[in-house]
Order: structure tokens, then C-alpha cells, then sequence
């Protein structure tokens, strides 16, 4: 028998989180819960508020915009389940089976409307819930509705007036963190090119270009979620400008990167020692080392809030020219022109992002 398969961290792993909520999101919760009961209590005549406070729970969300979503979704659904429950009771009755004939109807329903999950999941819920804990008049049915919706608006007013959260921390420093590494490369790439290297080195410099891959998608993950973040979000006007500047910034280095993965890969496949002795493989190195003091010195000038940038021997441009290297014409061809279109391309990408930076 395998020990390690019946090993509770295994089965913790299926439960718990790798990282807690934020503990302001709790206690806005509790606040909307507590809210949403109250006035359940005081609108509908002392009855038990049970879908206000479901309904103030699951609309307080980490963004505005997800609250507001979840607010449309909860009510459609309840709406609609509310709306079954009590058609079912009124043709059937109420019985067990009618409650599963309900639930199966639900299902069906929200397949055939082609609602998301969320709203798919309430129906059969609200209906179970209606059919079980009330009765079938119309009234009753109306005032879940009613309930639902003060529970739904009291947790987006939750969230909108206590401290809208904005999540643009993240990106700055996965866009910094991703430029930096950026440079780390090219550096890397450098070194191989101007001194013999063994075939290890060059191994892990095309590791750590690849690994730029899975960089740039959690730093476009984090532009995502800091851009949700500002959806109706009172402060939006204030950091729009930061985020659509980190936007500029990873669609830059996207390019990047797909640019230095490649040249990596064009080295690793096509070096040999004799490649040293290229005259022109001189030039590429000083561009190389140019372009990641260039990259580093945007990344720098940005001034991305939070974040520590790596520091730069000199405050100016070193891409000041336009890049001219003359054509190659040895056995090395292929891998040299590769390189020298590479570069083309970023020294373009990094001359555009300084003069954007400085208009800035």
C-alpha cells in the first residue's frame, strides 16, 4: 500500500487554500450579513431573513465588478427558482417528489436559458428552499424575491462604500519582476556569446528564457484582475493611468520575450566555439548588453509604485542609434542573421517604450 496516499496533507490540499482572504473582505461580509438580516427583519414584517443574508454572503466579492455580476446572477436565479417553486406547488402540491420534480426542472431550465453556473445553481436551490421551508401563496414567494434583492444591494453597498479593494500592486511588480528578468537574460546571452561556455551554461540560459513564458502569463493574469478591480470602482480615475501605462509595458515585453526565447533557442541549437571568432558576434554582444541597460533603465523610469528596480550604470539611453551591424557572411550565417533580426526588433521595442516613457 502506498503510505503516501493516505497521507492527510494530501486530502488538506483538496480543502485548504494556499493563501487566506483578505481579512477586510471577511469583515465586509459580516457587515453585510448583519445589515442584510436587520433589514429583512424591519422590511418583512419579522419573518426570518434567510435569502437576504445568503444573498449579502456570496455578492461580497474581491472586485466591484464581481460583486455587481454576482448580485444579477443571484437574483435571476432566485427569481426564476422562486417563480418554479411556487407553479410547482400550486399544479402538484407539495410533497417529496414534487420538491424533486422542482430540482430537476430547475436543472433543465437553466441549461435551456443557457445561464452561468451561478445562476444554473440558484434555481433549484430557491425552488428546494421555497417548496420546503414555505408555502405555496404568492405573497410568500414575492417577498423571497424582495428578500433577495435588499440582501443582493446591501452587499454591493457594502463593498462599494468600505474601502473598494484595487488589486494594482500585483501587476506592478509582476511587470517589473518580468522586465527585470528580462534583462537577466540578455545579460546571460551576452556572456555566452563573448567567452567560451560549456553546454550546461548555455542549457540554463535557455531554462531561464523559457521560463520568461510563464512569467508573462501570471503578469497578464495580474493586468486582468487589476483591471476588473476598477470596474465601478469610485477610485477608477485615479490609478487608470498606472494600469494602462503596466499594459504598454507587458505588451512591450511580450514581444521580448518572445524575441529572447527564440535567440536562445537559435544559440543553444547552432553554437560552437568557432562562433567566437565572428567579428560581427562582437556587436551583437555590446547590443545585447545595451538593450537589457536599456530595458532596465525603463523599467526604472516607469516608476512602477512598490516595486524595486534593478539599478543602472547609467541614467541614459545606451540604444541612442540606430542599430547597424553589417551583414554576415561566413558558415555562422543562419544563426547570426537570426540573431541580428532579433535585435532589430527589440531595439525598436525599447527605443518606442523609452521615448514613451519620457513623454510620460
Amino acid at each position: 500500500m502506498n503510505v503516501a496516499a493516505l497521507s492527510p496533507d494530501r486530502y488538506a490540499k483538496l480543502i485548504l487554500s494556499s493563501s487566506r482572504i483578505p481579512f477586510l473582505q471577511v469583515v465586509k461580509t459580516g457587515v453585510a450579513a448583519i445589515l442584510a438580516w436587520g433589514a429583512g427583519v424591519l422590511l418583512l414584517q419579522g419573518a426570518t431573513p434567510l435569502f437576504a443574508v445568503i444573498a449579502a454572503i456570496l455578492v461580497v466579492q474581491p472586485s466591484l465588478n464581481q460583486s455587481v455580476g454576482k448580485a444579477l446572477e443571484r437574483c435571476i436565479g432566485v427569481i426564476i427558482g422562486v417563480v418554479l417553486a411556487y407553479i410547482v406547488g400550486v399544479t402538484v402540491g407539495q410533497s417529496s417528489w414534487a420538491i424533486l420534480l422542482a430540482v430537476v426542472l430547475s436543472l433543465f431550465l437553466g441549461w435551456g436559458l443557457r445561464l452561468g453556473v451561478t445562476s444554473s445553481v440558484q434555481i433549484p436551490i430557491s425552488a428546494m428552499l421555497v417548496l420546503i421551508l414555505g408555502s405555496t401563496t404568492p405573497g410568500y414567494a414575492f417577498d423571497r424575491i424582495i428578500e433577495t434583492l435588499i440582501g443582493a444591494l446591501i452587499g454591493v453597498a457594502v463593498n462599494l462604500l468600505i474601502v473598494p479593494p484595487v488589486a494594482l500592486q500585483p501587476v506592478h511588480e509582476a511587470v517589473a519582476s518580468l522586465g527585470n528578468e528580462v534583462a537577466n537574460v540578455l545579460e546571460t546571452m551576452a556572456r555566452v556569446l563573448s567567452s567560451p561556455s560549456t553546454q550546461a551554461e548555455r542549457t540554463g540560459m535557455l531554462v531561464e528564457a523559457r521560463l520568461l513564458t510563464p512569467m508573462r502569463t501570471k503578469a497578464a493574469a495580474a493586468l486582468a484582475a487589476g483591471d476588473e478591480s476598477l470596474k465601478y470602482n469610485p477610485r477608477r480615475s485615479v490609478h487608470r493611468d498606472l494600469l494602462e501605462r503596466d499594459g504598454q509595458l507587458l505588451a512591450m515585453l511580450t514581444i521580448l520575450v518572445t524575441r529572447v526565447a527564440g535567440m536562445a533557442r537559435g544559440v543553444v541549437d547552432h553554437y560552437d566555439d568557432d562562433l567566437l571568432a565572428e567579428p560581427i558576434v562582437g556587436d551583437i554582444v555590446s547590443e545585447l548588453t545595451r538593450a537589457a541597460h536599456d530595458l532596465r533603465l525603463i523599467i526604472l523610469n516607469a516608476d512602477l509604485p512598490g516595486t524595486e528596480p534593478e539599478p543602472v550604470t547609467d541614467e541614459l539611453p545606451a540604444l541612442t542609434a540606430p542599430l547597424s551591424i553589417a551583414i554576415p557572411r561566413s558558415e555562422h550565417w543562419v544563426l547570426l542573421g537570426f540573431l541580428l533580426e532579433d535585435l532589430r526588433r527589440i531595439h525598436e521595442e525599447l527605443v518606442t517604450a523609452t521615448d514613451d516613457v519620457r513623454a510620460v
